[in-house]
């Protein structure tokens, strides 16, 4: 595909080594990317791959139609919803009940352009749900994930899926009041979300360096984000069907269909571990970028990791 040639070339079938023995787990897996990435991965013979959503019936038909393709395939559902810090500690509970190891976790699952409002955990509904959601799953998770990592030959991997929106942020970078974020645009709430997953996994590896952590901007998804704002913006609402037309065709960097969009966050989470581990920022596929000022802050993501950490000791630990 022409659309490869301005990153790596990635071949999902060809460059992904086997997994057998490996344990992954991808959030959001029932739909678009993480369906996509769970497909993927299924096809190198892991252990179990945890399918984590919200709702099962989707799971469950999800699952269904990979192991049409993939018979053999051993998939797990798993009942998580991000927006909720209840749930997220019941995923996590439900997991490791479950399992004793867990090598692969891809937050992959996000919401995007939703109007002002707030988790039930009282923060602004994006940055609760894509970021914190995740940053509790991850801490919950992180005894396992670093268990995993002192057994032999083991190379575990926590992939945050941002977004080149972060840099839609507001000027003032991260923003802790959260009912201050009522005054920006939804895509201004978006970016602050995007940009959180960015320093989260920052400074994820570089407390815990045995863990190989970055994140990744899957590229221009047209069935996402933009289908979302096409339903609130008149402008998005001619120029998203002509971006979704040429997607498929390869011919504009950075544009991707659902297939080429998974590309950028298997390869990190299969690539060789020194390449990935190199960089805490990679647009398609596989192409080092360092973000905006914010993204490259390493004081600001040890700022939002230790408010975060504090937050969630508030509500749910």
């Amino acid at each position: 595909m022409l659309q490869w040639a301005f990153g790596r070339s990635f071949d999902p079938s060809k460059d992904i080594p086997t997994l057998a023995g490996k344990v992954v787990l991808v959030t959001g897996g029932n739909a678009g990317l993480g369906k996509e990435t769970v497909l993927q991965l299924a096809k190198h013979e892991p252990k179990e791959i945890f399918l984590a959503a919200r709702t099962r019936s989707k799971a469950e038909a999800a699952i269904a139609e990979i192991k049409v393709a993939i018979p053999k395939v051993n998939i797990t559902f798993l009942e998580l919803e991000l927006s909720s810090f209840a749930s997220v500690k019941q995923a996590a509970k439900d997991f490791q009940a479950r399992s004793d190891r867990l090598d692969i976790l891809i937050n992959n699952a996000g919401v995007a352009a939703l109007s002002y409002s707030t988790t039930k955990d009282g923060f602004e509904i994006q940055f609760g749900t894509n970021h914190m959601g995740h940053a509790l799953l991850t801490q919950l998770l992180l005894p396992t994930l670093l268990e995993t990592a002192e057994l032999p030959d083991a190379d575990v991997r926590v992939i945050n899926v941002s977004s080149k929106g972060h840099m839609f942020a507001p000027p003032s970078g991260i923003v802790y009041e959260q009912a201050a974020l009522e005054k920006l645009e939804p895509l201004g709430r978006y970016g602050h979300s995007k940009l959180a997953n960015i320093l989260h996994a920052r400074e994820l590896q570089r407390r815990h360096p045995s863990i190989t952590a970055t994140a990744v901007h899957p590229g221009v998804i047209i069935t996402d984000i933009y289908e979302t704002y096409s339903k609130t913006s008149l402008a998005m609402r001619y120029l998203a069907p002509v971006v979704k037309a040429v997607a498929s065709y390869g011919i504009l960097p950075d544009v991707y269909d659902v297939a080429g969009g998974a590309l950028t966050q298997l390869w990190a989470a299969t690539a060789s571990r020194e390449k990935v581990r190199s960089n805490y920022y990679w647009t398609p596929v596989g192409v080092k970028n360092a973000g905006t000022k914010f993204a490259q802050d390493a004081d600001l993501a040890a700022q939002l990791w230790e408010w975060t950490t504090k937050e969630i000791a508030r509500r749910a630990l």
